[in-house]
């Protein structure tokens, strides 16, 4: 199987350089990628150098914890569509999800998805997966799946634990059908990032893609 159009080719370290950025630019429009997901602060260069590709720009919001308010979050969306991001993975607010609060949650996410779709940009909303029960997985997807978002990402890389292929699997049994998946965190090689597509991801978030899409070993152990 041909991996390079599920992979969101990532680099989102704190100390990430435009160096960086465009050489995963250049890597993602050589080998297919679907995405390339950077810092905020490089969405307007990362836009003009794909351009002329067919690659898509993504961001993050609310990265790496989540807790940001709710309108810094909305603030942050609107930069990165002004930008010239395609795609924002969003990181939903941990606190209120382990305090129950769905209404906060159900109405945070509304809201960054109008901002998304109105401009006809794609929202993916990061869970953390690894490090929520079954049944807080399974809530997120039954409470904030029908809500219209775009997909559903297991984690942000930061966490202890990222992916997993039952985290995906409960995703897809309990999600819409209307809500893809994103896996990320922790995908080194190629029989791992399989796994997880034929579990149901229809995208990878992938520091090492091109271990991943080689076989090769990867050359760091960066996650983001």
């Amino acid at each position: 199987m041909n991996l390079s159009p599920f992979i969101d080719h990532t680099i989102l370290k704190p100390t990430t350089t435009i160096g960086e950025v465009e050489k995963c630019c250049t890597e993602a429009a050589e080998h297919g990628f679907a995405a390339v997901c950077i810092p905020p602060p490089f969405v307007k260069r990362t836009a003009v150098i794909l351009a002329p590709t067919e690659v898509k720009v993504a961001t993050v919001v609310g990265f790496p914890f989540g807790y940001s308010a709710t309108e810094a979050k909305v603030a942050e969306t609107i930069l990165a569509v002004v930008d010239g991001a395609h795609e924002v993975d969003m990181v939903i607010n941990l606190i209120a999800l382990r305090q129950h609060d769905w209404s906060y949650l159900t109405k945070e996410v509304s809201l960054i998805k109008e901002v998304c779709h109105n401009k006809g940009k794609l929202l993916k909303v990061i869970i953390e997966s690894g490090i929520l029960t079954d049944d807080e997985i399974i809530a997120c997807c039954e409470k904030l799946g029908p809500l219209g978002i775009d997909y559903m990402k297991t984690s942000t890389g930061y966490a202890e634990k990222g992916a997993s292929v039952e985290a995906v699997a409960l995703m897809k049994k309990h999600l819409p059908d209307t809500v893809k998946i994103k896996a990320s965190g922790g995908i080194r090689d190629y029989a791992f990032a399989k796994a997880l597509v034929d579990a149901g991801a229809s995208r990878l978030g992938c520091s090492a893609s091109l271990a991943v899409i080689s076989g090769a070993p990867p050359s760091d152990k960066s996650d983001y």
